[in-house]
C-alpha cells in the first residue's frame, strides 16, 4: 500500500487548508452565536451561501463523489478523499460548505449509482449543485432498526402509485428550510425471502400525508437548522417513477449508501480528534498549576502520547479501510469498514474526553469545539449501526475466515 499523496491530492490539501485558515475557522464563533439564538432556530446561518461560493469558485465542490463520478466531481478515489474529508471533520458543520456533508453525500451516491435519468435530472442536479438538501429515513421507534430487515412501514403498489404508511425516527436534515426530499426505506414484497422484501423510493417533503411528530435532541442538541426528528407517514403516495432501481432492492442500494458514509464518518472523526489533541496541548503548555506548567505533568505528557498513538492507529486503519474499498469495493472491504467505524468514533470519544479534562470547567463549555466533538463522537457510535452490530459482523466474516 502506498499511502503518498498524488500531486494532485496535495494541491487540494493545500487549498483546502487555505480555505479552512481563511473562512472556516474565523467564522466558527459567528456561526455558533446564530445557532445558539432561539430565534434562529430551523434556520440556516446567513454567512454559509457566501463560503459555498466561495469554495465552489475555489474547486473545492462535491469532493467525495468517486472516480467514476467525474462529471461532478474532480473524481477522487476513497484514499484521495481521506485526508480531505478529516481536514472538513475538524469543523462539523464544514462539510457543508464544500457539498460534502450527510446526509446528502450518501443520496447523491444513490442518485448517482442507481438513480434513473428522471430522478438523477430532478433531485440530483440541484443537489450536486447545492441549491437544495436532502434526508434519509431508514430507522423507526417500533422495532430495533439495527437489523434492518425489521423495518417495518410499508410501500405498496396502487395503480400509478406507491403507498406509504409508517414512523420513522431519529431522521436528520428534515427541519432545514432548504430540504426538498427523502429517501424513505420500507417493505414492499413481504413474501420475499429477507434481503429482498424492502425497496427505497423517493418522497418530496411537501407530500401530503408526511408530518414531523415531534423534534428530537441529542445528547441536548437541536442540530439546527437540519435536526433530528420523528416522522409519520400516513398514506403518503407517490408516483412509481420515484421507486429507486426496483422492488426488493433496498438492501442492495443500502449497502452502496453506507459503505463510504461510514467510512466518512471515520475520517471526520479522525479530524475533530487531531484538532481536540492540538488544542489540549496548547491548552496545557500555557497554564501553570502548584509551580509548573501542566504540561510537565506525567500523566498529562502520557494523555497526549496516547491520544497521538490511538489517532495515528485509527488514520492508518482508516486509510486502509479506503484504499481496500478502491481496490474491491464496499463489499469486499467489508471487514476493515466494520473494524474502522467501531475503533475511529471510540478513539475520538477517549481522545476529547482526555482534553475536556486537561481543560478543566473549560473543557465542558462551547468556549472550545471539544465538548461538541466530545458529543458528536459519542452518537457516531450509533449513526450509521452500533458497535455491536459491526463487531458482530467483524467477528463472523474473521470466524468463517481462519476457520476455513
Amino acid at each position: 500500500m502506498d499511502f503518498e499523496h498524488s500531486a494532485k491530492v496535495k494541491e487540494l490539501i493545500a487549498r483546502l487548508g487555505a480555505f479552512m485558515d481563511a473562512h472556516i475557522y474565523p467564522a466558527e464563533a459567528e456561526e455558533h452565536r446564530w445557532h445558539a439564538d432561539p430565534a434562529n432556530l430551523w434556520k440556516s446561518w446567513p454567512g454559509l451561501d457566501a463560503l459555498k461560493e466561495k469554495a465552489r469558485a475555489a474547486g473545492l465542490w462535491n469532493l467525495f463523489l468517486p472516480r467514476e463520478y467525474e462529471e461532478y466531481s474532480p473524481g477522487l478515489t476513497n484514499l484521495e478523499y481521506a485526508p480531505l474529508a478529516e481536514m472538513m471533520g475538524r469543523v462539523p458543520w464544514s462539510p457543508e460548505v464544500f457539498n460534502c456533508a450527510a446526509p446528502d453525500t450518501g443520496n447523491m451516491e444513490v442518485l448517482a449509482r442507481f438513480g434513473s435519468p428522471a430522478q438523477r435530472a430532478r433531485w440530483l442536479d440541484p443537489l450536486l449543485a447545492g441549491e437544495i438538501r436532502s434526508s434519509y429515513a431508514m430507522t423507526e421507534p417500533a422495532v430495533a432498526s439495527s437489523d434492518a430487515t425489521n423495518v417495518a412501514t410499508t410501500i405498496l403498489a396502487d395503480g400509478d402509485d406507491y403507498v406509504i404508511n409508517g414512523r420513522k425516527w431519529w431522521i436528520s436534515g428534515i427541519m432545514d428550510p432548504r430540504c426538498t426530499v427523502l429517501i424513505v426505506m420500507g417493505k414492499t414484497l413481504a413474501e420475499n425471502p429477507r434481503h429482498q422484501q424492502h425497496s427505497m423510493i423517493l418522497v418530496p417533503k411537501d407530500t401530503p400525508g408526511l408530518s414531523v411528530v415531534r423534534t428530537m435532541t441529542v445528547l441536548g442538541r437541536t442540530h439546527s437548522p437540519g435536526g433530528e426528528t420523528e416522522l409519520l407517514f400516513d398514506n403518503v403516495r407517490v408516483p412509481k417513477e420515484n421507486l429507486i432501481l426496483g422492488e426488493g432492492r433496498g438492501f442492495e442500494i443500502a449497502q452502496g449508501r453506507l459503505g463510504p458514509g461510514r467510512i466518512h464518518h471515520c475520517m471526520r472523526s479522525i479530524g475533530q480528534a487531531q484538532r481536540a489533541l492540538e488544542i489540549m496541548t496548547r491548552r496545557v503548555e500555557s497554564r501553570v498549576a502548584f509551580g509548573r506548567k501542566i504540561s510537565e505533568q506525567s500523566s498529562i505528557r502520557q494523555d497526549i502520547a496516547l491520544s497521538w498513538c490511538e489517532i495515528e492507529q485509527a488514520r492508518l486503519l482508516t486509510l486502509k479501510a479506503a484504499d481496500m474499498m478502491d481496490k474491491v469495493g464496499s463489499k469486499g472491504a467489508r471487514d476493515l469498514i466494520a473494524a474502522i467505524k467501531v475503533v475511529a468514533p471510540r478513539m475520538a470519544q477517549a481522545v476529547t474526553d482526555r482534553a475536556i479534562q486537561a481543560h478543566g470547567a473549560m473543557g465542558l463549555s462551547d468556549d472550545t469545539p471539544i465538548a461538541y466533538a466530545f458529543a458528536t463522537n459519542r452518537y457516531v457510535r450509533i449513526a450509521d449501526g452500533p458497535d455491536e452490530v459491526h463487531m458482530s459482523q467483524l467477528a463472523k466474516l474473521k470466524i468463517a475466515e481462519y476457520a476455513d
